[in-house]
């Protein structure tokens, strides 16, 4: 890492600054910078396993993104269909390159769930089940991602019979306004987002851990996001300290939102860090909030035009099993939200096989 031109550099802080501006300009300024080609990362012939949940049962309310669940798959380096291989060095340079797939389920309530009707000016009830999956091409300085979601939404994601089952056997109270969420419709998306790796600072070893030394990085990201469920570019950057930040490119997460994917190598042996960062997203749509996208009849809210987002959070990897964990502040999102700040945590298991 230490190897990485000076020019480089100062292309991904020029970028980084510029992000917030424009969404689509700052992509292709952060593409720009593949044309300093830092080192590429050693091969990997492991896949990957990750189970994924994030629930708001960490904050203090049980409402709005209630929760998601997400397995998934990333395979080794280098097993890639060839038109895809071809398309990802064409576009983005040289890397190393790996697919990922995963599905995930994600539900969404009002802050009040005994009314029945719900409040028409709160969010309306909605579930999504998407498969996704996509390319990941890394080199030593950055992570691409390029993939393609496509599921649906409405009662056959599932959202009714998982949360209230599940509310059945812990013994809570049903939800009362499942009845009332939005229609099914198919959902395809397409996303493209960037993580730079950019070190800062490098200490000696801990004495009591024979590892990689202590080190501090920042990771700016820029992710563009279009499709039937929303439309929106968001940028931001995740700060890390800690030992082995070159096994990945952070914790991951279940779009949309900063993620640094599930693809990790154990290269240090045993690796930790502890997080912390911010991103921004401006939005142009989300049918989450907006309702039924073919009528004006249906639940919908006023969506809020940007939204911000505050993380901290600790990652370990041990003997090629990664274990991470993240809180995350969400500012409002359509305009009759009420109360403060709504966070929710994510916890994921990876394993290599």
């Amino acid at each position: 890492m230490t190897n990485i031109p000076a020019a480089a550099r100062v292309s991904v802080l020029a970028c980084a600054t510029g992000m917030g501006v424009l969404i689509g300009g700052g992509l292709l300024c952060s593409m720009g910078t593949a044309q300093a080609q830092p080192a590429l990362p050693p091969p990997d012939n492991n896949s990957i396993y990750t189970i994924r949940i994030e629930n708001d049962v960490t904050g203090t309310t049980d409402q709005y993104y209630t929760s998601g669940e997400q397995l998934g798959w990333t395979g080794p380096t280098g097993v890639v269909p060839g038109f895809i291989a071809n398309a990802g060095h064409a576009v983005f340079g040289a890397g190393s390159q790996r697919v990922s797939i995963d599905i995930s389920q994600q539900m969404f309530t009002p802050a009040d769930t005994q009314l029945r009707p719900p409040d028409p000016n709160d969010r309306p009830y909605a579930a999504t089940l998407l498969l996704t999956g996509q390319l990941i091409q890394d080199t030593e300085l950055y992570r691409t991602r390029v993939g393609v979601q496509a599921g649906v939404l409405g009662p056959d994601a599932g959202g009714e019979m998982v949360q209230n089952g599940f509310h059945t056997i812990i013994g809570d109270k049903q939800n009362q306004g499942w009845g009332y969420q939005l229609d099914n419709r198919p959902v395809l998306n397409v996303f493209l987002d960037r993580t730079y790796r950019l070190p800062l600072l490098n200490l000696t070893s801990l004495p009591f851990l024979d590892t990689a030394p202590v080190g501090v990085d920042i990771l700016p990201d820029i992710t563009g996001f279009v499709g039937s469920e929303e439309i929106y570019g968001q940028a931001g950057a995740i700060l890390r300290f800690g030992q082995g930040l070159r096994d990945d490119f952070g914790a991951g997460r279940i779009m949309p939102g900063m993620t640094g994917g599930d693809a990790y190598t154990p290269d240090s042996g045993f690796a930790w860090y502890v997080f912390g960062g911010a991103d921004a997203k401006a939005v142009a749509y989300n049918t989450l909030l907006e309702g039924n996208s073919f009528s004006n009849s249906g639940p919908s809210v006023t969506k809020k035009p940007l939204v911000g987002e505050f993380e901290v959070g600790v990652a370990v990897i041990y003997h090629g099993v990664r274990v991470t964990f993240s809180q995350t502040w969400q500012t409002h999102e359509f305009t009759t939200q009420q109360g403060g700040m709504f966070d929710f945590g994510s916890v994921a298991v990876s394993a290599r096989f």
